[in-house]
Order: structure tokens, then C-alpha cells, then sequence
């Protein structure tokens, strides 16, 4: 496994997992580079702010001057693009912004690696890995009672973002195929749990709970995803980045399929527990159903028996286990939350459910 790796999108949800889990484990050293947008927090990393495993750099990774003056610098073994824009209900509204960092960024940063690795001796040609971070909404929508998404299901995504991220994947397949790029993509699907930034379902909803709020749900509730706890996605990653196949791609998913009225459910009963109300009603009195977004998505599946057969790969959490553990980080840090939830979020998300 890689010892110096770069990192893009590291201050956000599922990148500053990575990070974490990388430096207190003791695999190496990581250069963390993520824009700090929205989503990207350096209060995730709070944790390893003086560590001299991990150097943080604010930019972006369309900046390829800057991407060419790190990897000279550093020499890593390894990029993980976690960089992404990945909210569907902000891609319907700014869909720009989605085409900008996933497809013309991802296509800016494989041009800047493509020429580190191209003047790589030999044996470090050999060595080096670019690992491709994506999401299972590139095939788009499943019937009740389909199959769940292989690694061989044709692209067919249904939002800008999910478009988005389908151009990216394309463009990482292709800079294997033309120039010999050693890649890997991993599509994952539904992640939660600590650092998860609250405008999506389960911090949204957690949050509103407490905050004797309303517990938006669109529709009818009965959209069903595969829920993926965020640290089982981490070790994923490292697993794919150790030994996976170049140039193949490895879905990765929590084998628990739940509809999003379920998983709402299941979080207010943990909270009935973990932190009942002073009126002792439940907080599924607090449910809402809102209308549904456009072109929103009815099922997700996805199949991870690649993954645990080629790697021996598999989840450690189901979700039971994984929601108590989320639901008492964050009843744990409201001070983060506090931070993460002022100003541009209030508004934005105030805008969208009112």
C-alpha cells in the first residue's frame, strides 16, 4: 500500500473519514487538497491538525499548476479523487457548478497526473495508483424488483449530478485505455455517519428532530437506497487501492436496502431513546412528507460480490449498528454542528423546505 498518497476532497464528508482513518492508522502520509466549499470543513480534521502525517493545501482541482507544484513536491504513490459536487438537489438547481468540478476538474487533474506519471521511473510507474471515487447513481433507477447494480450495468444517470459523475468515471476509463493510466473507480452507494454534512437525509433529519423541527421526506418516503456506513466505505477504498485490478471497477455497498421513511423511522426511535423528548412523544410525530424533488430516483441497489470475492472485502456495520453509532456522534458534537449549520446552510436549506 501506498506510503505519501494525495488526497482530493479530504475536508469533506467521506474524504475526511478517509483522512482520519488513514493518519490514525498509521499507513503514511497524506497531502490533503480540497477547496474548502459548502461541504469542506477543516473542523473534520480537527483531530489531526498537527499530526505531520498530514499536510493540509486550500485549492482546487482544476488549478493545474497547483496540482503539478504538489506532486513534484511530494511524490505520492497514489491520488484518491474524492472532489466532488454531489448533492442532487443543488445539481438540479446549479447544475454549472456540478459540470465544472466533476467533469472539467476530474478532467483537469488526470491531465496533471497523467503527466507526473508519464516521467516515473520504471519501477515507480509501476507502483503509482490513481483511485477514482464515485457513486452508484451513475446507472440510474431500479424497479422493486430488479437486480441490484453490478459493476456491468450500462450508465443511465437521471441528474445532473449523477450525469456528472458518469462523465467523470468515463473520463478516468478512457485515460486508462488511451494512455495506460493506472486507475481505479469505486461506485459506492448511500454513505452515512460521522461528518456527514447536514442538508443530507440522516443529519438533516437528526438535526431537525432535536431541534423540534419538522423531518422533510419527499414523496410518498418509499425511495429505497442501499446505506453504506462511511468508515465500511474507508476500509473499501484502502482494500481497492492495496490490491484491486487496474483499470477495473469495484462497487462497493452496505447490503442493506432501506426506504428513506424506514431509515427515518429508525432514527427517531433511537432518538426516543438516546434523547426522548420532554413531552415524551415520539419524534416520528415530528414526520413531514414534502413534494418530491424532479426526476427523483425510486431505487438504488448495489451488488458488492466482486468486491468481497476478488478482495474479500465486506461491511462490518449493518445498519442498525452503524445508525446508533451516527446518531450518538452527532447528539456528541454539537459544537461542530453548531459551526457547519450557520449562514450560507441556514439559508439554503430554509429556501428549500419552507
Amino acid at each position: 500500500m501506498s506510503n505519501v498518497i494525495l488526497v482530493t476532497g479530504g475536508a469533506g464528508f467521506i474524504g475526511s473519514n478517509f483522512v482520519l482513518d488513514w493518519v490514525q492508522g498509521g499507513f503514511g502520509k497524506v497531502i490533503n487538497l480540497d477547496a474548502l466549499t459548502y461541504a469542506g470543513n477543516l473542523e473534520n480534521l480537527a483531530a489531526i491538525e498537527n499530526d505531520a502525517n498530514h499536510v493540509f493545501v486550500k485549492g482546487d482541482i482544476g488549478d493545474r499548476a497547483l496540482v503539478a507544484k504538489l506532486l513534484m513536491e511530494y511524490q505520492p504513490d497514489a491520488i484518491l479523487n474524492f472532489a466532488a459536487e454531489s448533492h442532487v438537489d443543488r445539481s438540479i438547481h446549479s447544475p454549472g457548478d456540478f459540470i465544472q468540478t466533476n467533469v472539467v476538474g476530474t478532467f483537469h487533474l488526470l491531465e496533471e497526473v497523467r503527466s507526473y506519471w508519464s516521467n516515473l521511473a520504471d519501477e515507480e510507474k509501476l507502483k503509482f495508483r490513481f483511485l477514482h471515487v464515485s457513486t452508484d447513481e451513475v446507472y440510474g433507477t431500479l424497479s422493486l424488483t430488479d437486480p441490484a447494480f453490478t459493476e456491468n450495468n450500462p450508465y443511465a444517470p437521471n441528474s445532473p449530478y449523477s450525469a456528472s459523475k458518469a462523465a467523470s468515471d468515463h473520463l478516468v476509463r478512457a485515460y486508462r485505455h488511451t494512455y495506460g493510466l493506472p486507475v481505479l473507480t469505486t461506485n459506492c452507494s448511500n454513505n452515512y455517519g460521522p461528518y456527514h454534512f447536514p442538508e443530507k437525509l440522516i443529519p438533516l433529519c437528526l438535526l431537525n428532530a432535536i431541534a423540534a423541527k419538522p423531518l422533510p421526506i419527499y414523496g410518498d418516503g418509499q425511495q429505497i437506497r442501499d446505506w453504506l456506513y462511511v468508515k465500511d466505505h474507508c476500509s473499501a477504498i484502502r482494500r481497492v487501492l492495496e490490491a484491486g485490478q487496474l483499470g477495473e471497477t469495484y462497487n462497493v455497498g452496505g447490503w442493506n436496502e432501506k426506504s428513506n421513511l424506514d431509515v427515518v423511522n429508525i432514527l427517531c426511535e433511537i432518538l426516543d431513546e438516546l434523547k426522548p423528548r420532554t413531552d415524551s412523544a415520539s419524534y416520528k410525530t415530528q414526520i413531514t412528507f414534502v413534494k418530491d424533488r424532479p426526476g427523483h430516483d425510486r431505487r438504488y441497489a448495489i451488488d458488492a460480490t466482486k468486491l468481497g470475492r476478488e478482495l474479500g472485502w465486506k461491511p462490518k456495520e449493518t445498519f442498525e449498528t452503524g445508525i446508533r453509532k451516527t446518531v450518538q456522534w452527532y447528539l456528541e458534537n454539537q459544537v461542530w454542528v453548531k459551526n457547519v449549520t450557520s449562514g450560507e446552510y441556514r439559508n439554503w436549506v430554509t429556501k428549500q423546505y419552507t
